[in-house]
């Protein structure tokens, strides 16, 4: 089992940035997928990124260019590094894992079996 604590979350103004990270417990770390998802109020819950147990790099089009994933598999740590940051990206973001992965679903929330509590990103404009 994995248990995931988001931090780094906050306030920022326009074109500022931020860097969330997503501490891991559970020896299952080294293998799982890791991605990070959004939700705005009243909205849906969206992809944001993730990054496979190999290294495979997944962006949605909104943060292409802007944001940067990565993970350090000694400290059981995932991170969101947000650059240019725009009041669309006002939001609570939640890091998820999951145990293996395919290009058709990484981006699909329910295939993600454990999720952190969330940390919240509040943009100014």
């Amino acid at each position: 089992q994995v248990q995931l604590a988001e931090s780094g979350g906050g306030l920022v103004q326009t074109g500022g940035s931020l860097r969330l990270a997503c501490v891991a417990s559970g020896r299952a770390f080294r293998t799982a997928s890791m991605a990070w998802f959004r939700q705005a109020p009243g909205k849906e819950r969206e992809f944001v990124a993730a990054i496979t147990w190999g290294g495979n790099i997944f962006y949605a089009d909104s943060v292409k260019g802007r944001f940067t994933i990565s993970r350090d598999n000694a400290k059981k740590t995932v991170y969101l590094q947000m650059n240019r940051l725009e009041p669309e990206d006002t939001a609570v973001y939640y890091c998820a894992g999951r145990s293996s992965w395919s290009k058709a679903t990484i981006m699909t929330p329910n295939e993600y079996g454990y999720w952190g509590q969330g940390t919240q990103v509040a943009v100014s404009s």
